[in-house]
């Protein structure tokens, strides 16, 4: 893979496994030093070793993204920043809104959304200094249709209203801020959940075009494109990387001959 980021320091948030994993290991493969904040101890550990083993650049921070003194601690770490993915999500407790507890609906907006507010404050300062930067927020096909999780459906959709904003605000100085909405990614933990609930997911998969789900390296590829000088007039975009999933719904009569 080329070092076209060779230079670049990455801050990521949830680098500890599933797509924020990939996307780490992708980034560091094309020479980023990569930085991730995590409450996952032992999977920023294992992603740390994928990543040194092979010569990259890895630190890891355990912490909540949710809490300001941890989000600092990680810039600390970090240093001046160039790209920073707000990746980290949780859907503990999530569902049905008249069934949703507060303190779920805080847990799952404050890990969602109120982590983006902490990490782009944070990180915007050095970026306005350096005149120089990209940002992703990892949202969802949940901010566009109305699928299930009314608290993370409502904090993905403000995550692409913040994105849009922000990069009208800080374009002039020279800083992009992108989205990227993934439909279903077959990730480590996904792939257990199927395991055990094999009726949901032959379920869904027939929303999906192709009847199959994305993988982590579907969503690391377009974060490289969008962090890369490929993308430098994409400003204000959300990249949907679904498989065709929000593009319209398959109907099983309708396609018995097809």
């Amino acid at each position: 893979m080329s070092q076209e980021m060779s230079d670049k320091t990455l801050l990521i948030t949830g680098g500890g496994n599933g797509i924020g994993r990939e996307i780490a290991v992708r980034f560091a493969a094309a020479g980023s030093r990569v930085v991730s904040l995590d409450t996952d101890e032992a999977g920023n550990a294992q992603t740390a070793s994928m990543i040194l083993a092979t010569g990259g650049r890895f630190e890891p921070v355990q912490g909540d993204v949710s809490i300001a003194a941890d989000t600092d601690r990680a810039f600390s770490v970090a240093g001046n920043v160039d790209i920073l993915i707000n990746n980290a999500a949780t859907v503990a407790g999530d569902g049905f809104l008249h069934n949703l507890r507060e303190e779920n609906w805080d847990r799952v907006v404050d890990v969602c959304l109120k982590s983006v507010f902490l990490c782009c404050r944070r990180a915007l300062r050095g970026m306005m200094e350096q005149r120089a930067g990209v940002i992703i927020n990892m949202s969802s096909v949940n901010a566009l249709s109305g699928l299930h999780l009314a608290a993370y459906t409502a904090a993905k959709g403000g995550m692409l209203s913040l994105t849009r904003l922000l990069a009208y605000q800080y374009g002039k100085f020279g800083i992009r801020v992108n989205a990227i909405c993934p439909g279903t990614i077959l990730t480590e933990s996904t792939r257990r959940y199927y395991d055990k609930h094999p009726q949901p997911e032959a379920e869904l998969r027939t929303l999906y075009p192709a009847e199959a789900f994305g993988t982590p390296a579907d969503i690391a590829e377009c974060a490289l494109y969008l962090c890369s000088d490929r993308a430098a007039f994409v400003n204000g975009a959300t990249i949907v990387v679904d498989g065709g999933l929000v593009a319209g719904h398959r109907i099983p009569s309708l396609f018995e001959s097809f």
